[in-house]
């Protein structure tokens, strides 16, 4: 298997380090209830504004409703039909776009909801199992047949499984998939004290 460490200036915890988003996938290996209720419980103790909790997860198992599991692959783009179609677990992730206590606009919606998922990412992360999430899917037909209320975003499309070889791979996807991971350096994306003056 592909393991690819992040490059870092000094040492970060290795649950973080090893984290990455690979898109082969055993389509042989189930995840257990169990560890699926465990990412899941991940991601309902991130933090959140007013403890709104604003995220919701669309979860489409396909040992255990092959129907709607079916019906998120669908909404996700072509391109990445190819290799999501082996992943065993599909989750769409949604924000509510209102506060639950006073209905206003919760602009902070979408921050908490990606805090969720990366709560959700890191702990199958330590379970041993992968995460791949993807913006490139139809948000209007997830409306549709994942059947959701108007008042929320659809976010991210999340496949969730075990880790396959690189080589089982459509070859247009290889390359990627063994590539080093990289990130801008810190000083180019992190500031220090005022937006400009590079973090060192």
């Amino acid at each position: 298997m592909q393991h690819k460490r992040a490059i870092t200036q000094v040492d970060i915890h290795d649950l973080i380090a090893s984290r990455w988003s690979p898109r082969a996938f055993d389509p042989d290996k189930t995840v257990s209830q169990e560890d699926l209720t465990a990412v899941l419980e991940a991601a309902r103790w991130a933090p959140s504004c007013f403890n709104d909790q604003p995220w919701r997860f669309v979860v489409c198992d396909k040992t255990r409703d092959a129907s709607s599991w079916q019906n998120a692959l669908s909404v996700i783009a072509e391109k990445n039909q190819l290799w999501a179609k082996n992943a065993p677990v599909l989750v769409l992730t949604v924000a509510m776009e209102n506060f639950n206590h006073n209905g206003k606009a919760n602009r902070w919606a979408a921050y908490d909801t990606g805090a969720a998922a990366l709560g959700l990412c890191l702990q199958a992360n330590a379970l041993g199992l992968i995460t791949h999430q993807m913006g490139g899917f139809d948000a209007d037909k997830a409306r549709q047949v994942l059947n959701l209320p108007d008042d929320c975003t659809p976010m991210a499309m999340l496949a969730l499984g075990y880790q396959a070889e690189a080589d089982t791979l459509a070859e247009d996807f290889q390359a990627g998939e063994q590539a080093e991971r990289s990130r801008a350096a810190l000083e180019q994306r992190f500031y220090l004290g005022q937006w400009g003056r590079a973090y060192q």
